[in-house]
């Protein structure tokens, strides 16, 4: 008679496997919801993934019963409330990485560095090392703006689609913070492009008389990031930005690498 260990000790690798791939595999699909906006049917799911539709409702069943999908009246998917407090840790602890680069940044630069994510329509910073100067900032740790009125804004949305750009604008309008504010669709196009072409945004006095900021995306981010340093507009002259710029995305990059580092498995 075999061992009767044998035959229990070869199941659990096959058992272990699929519900890797399982997890793997309802983790995309709330990726691909997310792609889509948040809301999707069975049937956009399985021609994104090529998945059969009855393994994504036996997934999706899975992800309602915890919380993180929930199933529309209309019989499409969203994703759940149960995700919101998941992504606020992750954006808090997003920031706490960031925190030595953004440290760094003001050691370099002498003004204060910021880190924001596009959260929905709306920027959220969350981080921040202020500078030694004695200057209050409107930029802090918690505060929701929105895009088109800012650096990061515009740095988090310069490889965006157009389409999607003016969709977003077209919700959120765009108030004039001060008399520099961009307040046309048109205009933030343009402005977006200037960003794509020089590698850096820039926030001019549009958010609050006096004070500048530039901004670089941070690549191959898991979520849309940006960085930034602000400073009063007589320090952050386009001398000081010549300087700067490099510094910043030196920063980004390292950033960059670092977050990819963390995520990996080793």
């Amino acid at each position: 008679m075999p061992p009767s260990h044998a035959s229990t000790s070869d199941s659990k690798p096959a058992a272990s496997s699929g519900g890797v791939q399982s997890l793997e595999r309802a983790f995309d699909l709330l990726e691909r919801m997310a792609d889509a906006g948040g809301e999707v049917g069975l049937s956009e799911l399985s021609a994104s993934s090529g998945l059969p539709l009855p393994t994504i409702h036996r997934l999706m069943r899975t992800l309602v019963l915890c919380g993180y999908v929930r199933q529309q009246p209309n019989r499409r998917y969203a994703l759940g409330p149960r995700l919101i407090r998941l992504g606020e840790s992750a954006s808090r602890l997003l920031g706490t990485w960031a925190r030595p680069y953004l440290a760094r940044l003001v050691e370099e630069t002498g003004e204060t560095a910021n880190m924001a994510l596009l959260d929905g329509d709306e920027v959220v910073y969350v981080a921040q090392v202020p500078s030694k100067h004695s200057m209050r900032m409107f930029t802090e740790v918690g505060r929701r703006v929105l895009p088109h009125s800012t650096g990061v804004g515009k740095a988090l949305l310069a490889h965006t689609p157009p389409e999607e750009v003016r969709a977003l604008l077209t919700r959120t309008g765009m108030p004039a913070a001060t008399e520099k504010t961009i307040t046309t669709p048109d205009g933030f196009i343009d402005a977006l492009e200037q960003v794509r072409r020089v590698g850096y945004a820039v926030d001019d006095n549009e958010q609050e008389i006096g004070v500048r900021c530039l901004a670089v995306s941070v690549p191959n981010s898991p979520t849309s990031a940006a960085i930034s340093i602000s400073g009063p507009a007589g320090r952050l002259t386009d001398a000081a930005t010549e300087r700067i710029v490099p510094i910043l995305q030196m920063a980004a990059k390292e950033l960059s690498d670092a977050l990819a580092s963390n995520g990996s498995t080793g």
